[in-house]
């Protein structure tokens, strides 16, 4: 038979062996972070409108004008770029030029504010020749970038986004467009 003084000396340390298991089982949840109550969606609309000037490859003197764009973020950075592009002032011979383009844009490198951007569209171009006489539409490849800066969590600055284009098939040759855009975009979600 044990002697109760045996066993009034076992009982802390049984005790303290009970405690410490029970939180040596539990330590992982006693060492996590507390959960997020909500995670950022990594789908966003972004729309914007921008300034242009573009050299046209057609005549000396080079085409301003506005345009639209819209952004969708499908996944963390990566989406689908739409833009629409009017350069109708400062031309030569009423010689105008316009773009609907859309394709993939991928967000590369995000640093303090910027968001450094590629982007790949295809679509068309229009053009109104000298003096009104005639217009065409030609299929047209796009390669460019560019930077957005974060200003709010809502507004974004287009600081600059430089895009060269490639008519394949205009009038028997090449055309090869290239030009910079500035704007201001909104994220409507």
């Amino acid at each position: 038979m044990m002697n109760l003084q045996k066993i009034k000396k076992l009982l802390p340390c049984a005790f303290f062996t009970m405690l410490a298991l029970l939180l040596g089982s539990q330590s992982r949840d006693l060492c996590a972070q507390v959960k997020p109550a909500a995670l950022r969606s990594p789908f966003s609309l972004t729309v914007g409108g921008t300034v242009s000037g573009f050299a046209p490859d057609y005549v000396p003197n080079k085409l301003i004008g506005a345009g639209a764009y819209v952004d969708v973020n499908i996944f963390h950075g990566i989406g689908v770029e739409a833009e629409g592009r009017w350069q109708r002032f400062n031309s030569y011979q009423n010689i105008t030029q316009d773009n609907y383009l859309i394709g993939p844009r991928v967000k590369v490198l995000s640093f303090w504010k910027a968001r450094p951007y590629v982007k790949v569209l295809g679509g068309f171009s229009t053009m109104n020749f000298e003096q009104n006489v005639a217009s065409g539409r030609f299929s047209t490849l796009a390669g460019g970038g560019g930077i957005d800066l974060q200003l709010t969590r809502r507004i974004t600055i287009r600081a600059v986004d430089a895009e060269y284009q490639w008519w394949p098939k205009f009038l028997g040759g090449n055309l090869k467009p290239y030009g910079v855009s500035v704007g201001v975009g909104y994220r409507v979600f």
